[in-house]
């Protein structure tokens, strides 16, 4: 895994590499220093669809269990990295699908858990499905004609007023032009023409990340949608950024002023029914676990105003 930490005026703050372990509310091992509070593009996305969710999964860090479809999109991404690390001649669809019982074996290994996800006796049909998906990504790109700058890419990065970003990106390919791409696979369905937008917010968010650290505005965002082999691409203005830009600072303001007050409130809508969390939610007669505080907001730098 690569790493970028930058700064768009001065250096970061002090603090752990990127990928260490995400533990906002310093609950680690004692040599290990807690990652400081920043936005990605799913806390993001938390806050804005129920600021209380945000505080569920960001600073109590309350478990979720893993569900078949999430543990597939992890084997898939693995197995899709680990692809381009080898050379171009070697990137086959038959070779790659080879991939995914050494990998399974490997990750769940390290989490034992999984395995209860997927029980023995459902492996063979659960892989297959993954292995449909790797001959859907197949259908979609020759991996042999390009090879990728970067997968996997974890960044982190202030900004001017002081947003603390950070993100990891499946894939970052740069044209012999200068040109950057920036990928992302899915393995769920590609969403109707009225939920392009929201698709498109994550991908936004790490092209915004780029253009601060390199200067230079992506040229396209590529979605693949593995399930139903459909790509999604959208071209980003510098105009268009720069509004998104101040978006991510509004929102972050208000994050910064949650964390700080405690004050977390629920957002009903039909995402509930989905939430995890519902028995700790007021919305459906729960009371949430006592606040543990602001997680390490002296690493942060106050947004002005």
């Amino acid at each position: 895994m690569q790493v970028i930490d930058a700064s768009a005026t001065s250096p970061a703050p002090a603090g752990p590499d990127p990928a260490t372990t995400d533990h906002l509310d310093g609950t680690q091992e004692p040599a290990a220093r807690p990652r400081r509070l920043a936005l990605s593009p799913s806390r993001a996305s938390d806050f804005k669809a129920c600021p209380l969710l945000y505080r569920f999964r960001a600073i109590d860090k309350l478990p979720e269990p893993s569900g078949k479809e999430a543990v597939r999109g992890t084997l898939v991404h693995a197995v899709l990295e680990r692809m381009f690390s080898r050379p171009p001649a070697e990137r086959t669809p038959e070779g790659t699908a080879a991939a995914l019982r050494p990998t399974w074996e490997e990750l769940s290994a390290e989490r034992p858990d999984w395995r209860e996800v997927i029980p023995e006796p459902d492996l063979a049909a659960w892989l297959s499905s993954a292995e449909t998906m790797v001959h859907s990504y197949f259908r979609l790109e020759d991996p042999r004609r390009f090879s990728p700058e970067s997968c996997e890419l974890a960044v982190e990065i202030d900004l001017a007023d002081g947003v603390a970003l950070r993100g990891f990106i499946d894939r970052v390919d740069v044209a012999p032009t200068g040109q950057i791409r920036i990928v992302d696979y899915k393995t769920g369905r590609s969403p109707s023409e009225n939920f392009e937008a929201g698709a498109l917010y994550q991908l936004k968010f790490y092209a915004l990340m780029v253009y601060r650290i390199r200067g230079v505005v992506p040229a396209q965002l590529k979605l693949l949608y593995l399930s139903d082999e459909l790509p999604l691409t959208y071209t980003p203005s510098e105009q268009e950024l720069l509004a998104f830009e101040r978006g991510v600072s509004a929102l972050w303001k208000a994050v910064l002023t949650a964390v700080r007050t405690g004050d977390f409130r629920p957002r009903k809508s039909r995402l509930c029914s989905w939430c995890h969390h519902q028995s700790l939610c007021p919305e459906f007669g729960g009371t949430p676990p006592p606040y543990p505080g602001p997680p390490l907001l002296e690493n942060v730098t106050p947004l002005a105003g």
